[in-house]
């Protein structure tokens, strides 16, 4: 039988740069710490019917420059700082970069898997990170791109987005002012 067509919209978030401030391979929870209006503006797309989704690359972890445990703990910390329902899912690379992966940035395999695990429009979602591999990822899953100018995104040039904003928040706003594909 035929799956059942997609029904959710989502915005897909990297989380260093656009959520939280990069650190360096986090793995101190007490050094997370969120870019202003973020927990609102994840809370704006929520109530607007989007599904919010992370999607993030811990190369340390593969690289054995941190553990399991200190990535959990700093996604807990990032979880309660965000506030209860904030996001829908997170999906987390932990390969390095000189290995073959389908899931690591800007391979679209988390995108992917979360349109099968939460029955996503992709053609009706934005993918929005502060790298070129972010805005590559989303477009090659079939996502609209934004590129934020925090984190890394101050010094990227455009790199195919379909958008450029100044911060989560603002990209949000645009978002929700009727921005489509």
């Amino acid at each position: 039988p035929p799956s059942a067509p997609p029904t959710s919209p989502a915005v897909v978030l990297d989380r260093d740069g656009p959520l939280m401030q990069e650190v360096h391979y986090c793995r101190d929870p007490e050094k997370v710490r969120l870019f202003p209006g973020v927990p609102e503006a994840l809370q704006r797309l929520r109530s607007a019917g989007f599904r919010t989704i992370l999607v993030t690359n811990q190369s340390g972890i593969g690289r054995g420059t941190i553990s399991q445990d200190e990535y959990d703990a700093v996604h807990s910390r990032l979880l309660a700082l965000l506030g209860s329902g904030a996001l829908d899912a997170a999906y987390m690379c932990p390969d390095p970069p000189d290995t073959p992966s389908a899931r690591r940035k800007p391979a679209p395999g988390m995108i992917l898997e979360a349109a099968r695990d939460w029955n996503l429009d992709l053609r009706a979602s934005w993918m929005i990170g502060d790298k070129a591999i972010d805005v590559a990822c989303g477009l090659t899953a079939g996502t609209g791109g934004i590129l934020v100018r925090t984190g890394y995104g101050a010094s990227v040039p455009s790199c195919g987005a379909h958008h450029i904003a100044d911060d989560l928040p603002a990209a949000v706003r645009w978002i929700l002012s009727g921005a489509a594909l």
